[in-house]
């Protein structure tokens, strides 16, 4: 199976009462084993979960901390891109040049990187004083 196959069977199982906007993630690890995660919406909006964080809990939940791989997906006009948070998340276990690929259900899609979702991403080396 592949990612995107991954993230379109998860998305339908998104918890998005309020908004309607279900988006479905997998990551390879790098381990091999896919991860999978969907938007969780809240009533206290916006205090939900989206479907990386999901995604990455599943995969520090099985026990890896790498990410090899991740794919998105939404009913969207365009392919849907991960939120900052998320970016900045997927920058915490993935290299920068690891292969993010952004979907839409009616099958555009594309390619890009960590590092260039997030090309200033907060790194522990700010949290390193010498």
């Amino acid at each position: 199976m592949t990612l995107i196959d991954a993230a379109t069977r998860i998305r339908d199982r998104a918890y998005a009462p309020y908004s309607k906007f279900k988006v479905g993630a997998a990551i390879r690890g790098a381990g091999g084993d896919i991860h999978v995660g969907v938007n969780v919406e809240n009533v206290a909006y916006p205090e939900g979960t989206c479907a990386e964080a999901g995604a990455i809990a599943a995969m520090i939940a099985a026990g890896e901390t790498r990410i090899a791989e991740v794919a998105v997906i939404a009913d969207s006009p365009i392919p849907v891109s991960p939120c900052g948070g998320c970016r900045q998340k997927l920058a915490e276990f993935g290299d920068k040049d690891v292969k993010v690929t952004l979907c839409n259900t009616d099958g555009l899609r594309i390619q890009t990187t960590i590092g260039d979702l997030l090309p200033g991403s907060f790194t522990e080396d700010y949290m390193t004083r010498t």
